[in-house]
């Protein structure tokens, strides 16, 4: 992630990623919600001695993001939801409809419960934690159209993304379930209470978040401006449209 990193010096902005409960050397929060993540943002705020910033989260970071928006409006003045994933059990949101195959599988498992989901990733999820970049498409099966494979192969999105699976999975995959859960669950706020500016960024390609987890965003969230991307899937997303992100949500500063 070292061009964010960048981006955002040239912008005068200090870019601070956080990882989840469960992932890395990051300790396991049980019972999480997504709205646990604004506690840990605000701590992380007050040891750095930041007082105001904007929000950034991609796939299902991007609830987590717009956590920060419904719950700690005083400090965050935007967020930019990339490829976010919608809430689940939404009358008007087909949670699963037009995700590729293999999310169906882990989400129809995590609905199960967590005893069957931590089976399922004890078989499934080991490869991850030594995958090589050349590996990664492969392992992604139906999750990527072809503009995805694009951008692991071609925009270097491979070595990112296995790099951060290789590291985020050291100590097992308790944050990958638990994320599962979590997103299984109601997110302990509600969209719709969200004051600050949102951007919906959303490719209409995407197999891992579909579009209609986006356009439901844009209904429920009544600061939500849509950055609809005709053409894009999950990861080429990020990798075209960094800038013109990055460029939106400094905007509001």
């Amino acid at each position: 992630w070292s061009d964010w990193h960048e981006d955002a010096l040239s912008n005068n902005l200090r870019l601070v990623a956080i990882s989840r409960p469960g992932y890395g050397l990051s300790d396991r929060l049980e019972g999480r919600r997504v709205a646990s993540v604004a506690e840990d943002v605000e701590d992380v705020l007050d040891a750095l001695g930041i007082i105001e910033f904007v929000s950034l989260g991609w796939s299902g970071g991007g609830p987590h993001a717009l956590a920060c928006g419904a719950l700690l409006p005083e400090r965050c003045k935007a967020v930019s939801s990339l490829a976010g994933v919608g809430p689940y059990g939404e009358p008007d949101l087909d949670f699963l409809d037009g995700m590729g195959p293999e999310n169906v599988e882990e989400f129809g498992i995590a609905l199960e419960g967590e005893e069957a989901l931590r089976r399922w990733m004890d078989e499934h999820a080991q490869p991850y934690r030594t995958i090589a970049d050349e590996e990664l498409v492969e392992a992604l099966g139906g999750l990527v159209p072809e503009i995805d494979v694009l951008a692991l192969n071609e925009q270097g999105l491979a070595a990112i993304w296995a790099g951060s699976m290789r590291r985020c999975f050291t100590n097992g995959w308790d944050g990958w379930i638990d994320d599962d859960m979590v997103f299984c669950n109601h997110w302990g706020f509600e969209p719709s209470e969200i004051t600050v500016p949102v951007a919906v960024w959303q490719g209409d390609l995407d197999l891992m978040v579909p579009f209609a987890h986006g356009e439901w965003l844009l209904r429920h969230i009544p600061t939500a401006t849509a950055r609809l991307e005709p053409g894009h899937g999950h990861l080429s997303l990020l990798a075209d449209r960094r800038q013109a992100i990055i460029d939106d949500l400094t905007s509001h500063r």
